[in-house]
């Protein structure tokens, strides 16, 4: 079953590693649309516009492997809205791989007698690996926070907090606040304070790494910085790790019913 991230749109808004996540290639482009076929795999398809969304499947390539043919619906009002959408995108997994993009102007056909639709190929593909970009998931009910001390002006530093999304040794994603606070590649944030809960505050530096657009699919969206630990403190480290065992072990107690 998928849950409510894979079912996230996402949108790589700047990396200092773009070639990391991008695919761009219409080869490779290609090859793994043929691997999700051959892995069967099951696609959460977007309508746009709109926040209709369908379970479809890549049938295979056609048009000397110019188009995609994506498996329509049993349902005809779907069929319907399908024909109607100026762009889908397409949400899966393979691999332990999160795998998306966006297809435009779908024609409608059929395929062994099923409904069925032609798009051409997509001109990039974003892949992202669990560690990249999930990491630990920070439990929404109590938000973890960090604060940044951004710069006002010559001397004037004022300390914002920013919910953190997700955690790991290496570093944290956050939520950009919607401010006119600026967050690109290579910024570095010193004198930050991370907060974990029963946890004494860890000072630490953070660098940019990346900056996504993330649009869940009641269309709420919201920016995520990637951000790396730089001159994090010596006990830091297993700070970190004992709140993320502690996390993991309170899920998995509520995953049996044991919490």
């Amino acid at each position: 079953m998928s849950n409510d991230n894979e079912r996230t749109r996402v949108e790589l808004l700047s990396s200092d590693e773009e070639a990391k996540y991008l695919l761009q290639s219409p080869r490779e482009i290609r090859q793994l649309l043929t691997s999700l076929v051959t892995g069967r795999a099951l696609v959460s398809a977007q309508l746009s516009p709109g926040n209709q969304s369908f379970l479809t499947a890549v049938l295979g390539l056609a048009d000397d492997d110019t188009a995609l043919l994506l498996d329509g619906s049993a349902e005809e009002s779907i069929n319907a809205r399908i024909e109607q959408a100026a762009q889908i995108t397409c949400i899966t997994q393979l691999q332990s791989i999160r795998i998306q993009f966006q297809v435009e102007n779908p024609t409608r056909i059929q395929v062994d007698g099923r409904p069925a639709f032609r798009l051409l190929l997509p001109a990039s593909v974003l892949r992202l690996q669990r560690r990249e970009f999930y990491r630990l998931q920070t439990p929404v009910t109590h938000s973890v926070i960090c604060e940044l001390p951004i710069v006002g002006g010559e001397s004037n530093r004022m300390p914002v907090e920013v919910r953190i999304i997700d955690i790991s040794s290496g570093g944290i994603a956050i939520a950009v606040p919607p401010s006119d606070f600026v967050f690109e590649p290579h910024m570095e944030f010193r004198g930050c304070t991370l907060r974990l809960p029963e946890a004494e505050p860890i000072g630490t530096r953070l660098m940019v790494r990346n900056l996504f657009r993330l649009v869940n699919r009641n269309g709420i969206e919201m920016q995520r910085a990637g951000c790396e630990f730089l001159d994090l403190p010596r006990n830091a480290d297993s700070i970190i790790q004992r709140y993320i065992l502690r996390i993991e072990r309170t899920r998995n107690a509520r995953e049996r019913g044991n919490y």
